[in-house]
């Protein structure tokens, strides 16, 4: 009897294990298969992507080589859903627009050239106009080239001088000289020493009976000491070499000198030495 008192918990022990080992064989088992169903379908939806994928490069492949546009667009049809027609299109359309593309930049350049072109004309026609009246202001400031004659002959009697004093007669003493003396007797005709326009007839203080002659170039001849400006009036266009008034002897500060005409060259209003342009 004692025997089968102590064996009993045994076995009711042992009878647990089985039990709970056997559900845990379970609960594995279950583990696994749910598992294994969750990688079959991962692994499908894997391969199908990956399908896909190489499908779509396999397309895209066909196109690049050139290959016939009907096997392409089948497998446009198939593989994406798209009609044959559809596909084509759009390949034609690509073509269309790359070739306008290229017709746009061809046109552009044209375009740039002719505008290239006409810019290169028109400066050159602007140039050539410039030149042409770069020409004309050449010839005709030489064409307005002063030659300037003695207005009587006759000897020099007193120089230029601006700057070395020479001794006045009348006057007794050093002083400055703007222009020249050139002996002449009385009533001796003065001419013009170039063509110009009357600019003055006055009585002058110190020069006497004077005429101012005005010239291109900014150019002024001062004839004074005169006698007479019988021949010409104020604002009168003289030519060269005409015939202005007669020598005299009214110059107050060369009263003292011999008769003669004093005369003078004005440039840009400062008086120069007339010798220098005297030809």
């Amino acid at each position: 009897m004692r025997r089968k008192t102590r064996n009993k918990p045994n076995d009711d022990m042992g009878n647990k294990i089985i039990k709970y080992a056997t559900i845990g064989v379970i609960i594995l088992t279950v583990i696994v298969i749910g598992l294994l169903i969750y990688s079959q379908s991962l692994v499908e939806d894997v391969k199908e992507g990956t399908l896909s994928t190489e499908q779509l490069a396999s397309l895209v492949n066909r196109t690049t080589e050139n290959t016939s546009v009907e096997e392409g667009t089948e497998d446009a049809s198939t593989e994406m859903g798209r009609s044959v027609n559809e596909v084509q299109n759009e390949i034609e359309n690509k073509t269309s627009n790359t070739t306008n593309t290229t017709n746009t930049t061809n046109t552009s350049k044209s375009t740039n050239t002719v505008n290239k072109t006409n810019t290169t004309k028109k400066t050159n026609t602007t140039n050539t106009l410039t030149t042409s009246t770069t020409q004309k202001t050449e010839k005709q400031e030489k064409v307005e080239e002063l030659k300037f004659v003695k207005p009587v002959e006759g000897e020099i009697s007193k120089e230029y001088a601006k700057e070395n004093l020479l001794f006045s007669e009348t006057l007794q003493e050093w002083t400055v000289h703007t222009g020249l003396d050139i002996k002449a007797d009385k009533t001796t005709v003065v001419k013009s020493a170039e063509a110009g326009v009357v600019k003055s007839i006055k009585n002058d203080p110190r020069y006497g009976l004077t005429i101012v002659v005005e010239h291109a170039n900014g150019f002024q001849t001062v004839y004074a000491n005169l006698l007479t400006s019988e021949f010409v009036v104020e604002g009168e266009k003289v030519e060269k070499e005409q015939s202005l008034g007669t020598v005299g002897n009214t110059s107050a500060f060369e009263s003292a000198d011999e008769p003669h005409l004093h005369f003078e060259i004005i440039k840009d209003n400062l008086q120069v030495d007339p010798s220098i342009y005297l030809k």
